[in-house]
């Protein structure tokens, strides 16, 4: 049996690695300055993680929802207290893209209406109700389209007041977009949907997804703006690698048995991996090193020439140039042994690395980076 061929890979076989280096079965050594999709936050194999990940699988790995698993309160309990939120409630699964699913389903329980609410250059995930507003016609089948999913443009206020309705189920918008080409959405915007959600009964959700757990120098990228949503969805960087995702709930929307499940969420290792993530970020400081390295990093690129912009907060960062990156990312990964991520903005390169990296780390980034914009003629 052969493998479905849906994935275009880079000739590179990772064996081993350990902070925010990966080694291949060739011994070539790179610096990771992707993290497999924002996925590694707490650095690779951090000995923490795996103590706790090893120790848990000791003793047991696996029962379903059928049953108390004190971990998964432990692990409610820390991230409420890390990221303000501790009088929300935590739904558990296992990707970013089911916590969207479940979320959008939750505010159609809640309020029992239709119509879904997203915005250009969205990215929300791959699966039914995720793709359906997700802003990529490439990736949704025909079955994925519906009259439910309307798409707002990205920072416009004028066009949120004409769409946010009496009809609208939910507003859904990512902490920054990621996908997208690391848009970050203006506090005034974020401000206007809370305030549009709240006249009409919509739900706001926020997807932090790619943009949480400390990535932008908040826990969540949307608190520099003071905005509080009715759910946030939560993955990546939550298990660090392991399959973990969630959905912070406001008190206001009841549960009720049934009406969500999964076999898989917040099983032993998940919630083992969850809280050492956690435990790491606190105990490291990890937040703060996050917005610090950033604008480290900023400051070091903005002026470099051929660049256009560069946006983001804390490790989230996007470089967008005067032209398509695709040949800059493969002369950073086969000459310099770094790996950094594409955006639907063919023009701009996004760099989300461990957010334990250090000066030494960038330095040798900007480094290469200035070498390869120096040796790629600017077309």
């Amino acid at each position: 049996m052969k493998l479905f061929d849906v994935y275009p890979l880079f000739d590179i076989e990772p064996v081993s690695a350990t902070g925010s280096y990966i080694i291949d079965k060739k011994g070539d050594t790179y610096l990771d300055l992707y993290g497999g999709h924002a996925v590694i936050s707490v650095g690779h194999s951090h000995p923490y993680y795996v103590e706790m990940l090893t120790r848990q699988l000791n003793r047991i790995g696996f029962y379903s929802n059928s049953v108390k698993i004190p971990l998964q309160e432990e692990m409610a309990e820390k991230l409420g207290r890390q990221s303000g939120y501790p009088d929300y409630e935590l739904f558990l699964c296992n990707s970013g893209a089911e916590a969207n699913e479940n979320a959008i389903k939750l505010a159609s329980f809640h309020n029992g209406r239709k119509q879904i609410v997203a915005f250009s250059g969205s990215f929300h995930g791959r699966t039914s109700a995720a793709v359906a507003a997700t802003d990529d016609k490439s990736i949704n089948a025909p079955v994925n389209h519906s009259p439910n999913f309307v798409f707002a443009p990205f920072n416009d206020e004028n066009a949120a007041r004409e769409m946010i309705t009496d009809n609208t189920c939910a507003v859904i918008i990512e902490g920054i977009q990621g996908v997208g080409g690391v848009q970050i959405p203006d506090v005034s915007f974020l401000k206007l949907l809370r305030e549009l959600c709240d006249k009409t009964g919509a739900i706001l959700i926020l997807d932090e997804v790619q943009s949480g757990y400390g990535r932008s120098g908040h826990f969540f990228a949307h608190q520099y703006s003071g905005v509080k949503p009715d759910m946030i969805t939560v993955a990546k960087g939550m298990g660090n690698g392991f399959p973990v995702g969630g959905v912070l709930i406001q008190p206001g929307i009841k549960a009720r048995h049934s009406m969500l499940g999964t076999t898989f969420g917040g099983n032993y290792l998940a919630c083992a991996a969850s809280i050492a993530v956690l435990d790491i970020i606190e105990k490291e400081n990890l937040v703060a090193n996050a917005a610090e390295m950033g604008k480290y990093l900023v400051e070091n690129i903005s002026p470099l020439e051929g660049i256009k912009e560069v946006r983001g907060l804390g490790l989230m960062v996007g470089i967008e140039l005067e032209f398509p990156c695709a040949d800059i990312r493969k002369e950073l990964l086969f000459n310099h042994k770094i790996f950094t991520g594409s955006s639907s903005n063919k023009n701009t390169l996004r760099i989300l690395p461990p957010l334990n990296i250090g000066k030494t780390e960038l330095d040798m980034f900007v480094s290469a980076f200035c070498k390869t914009l120096e040796k790629t003629p600017v077309s």
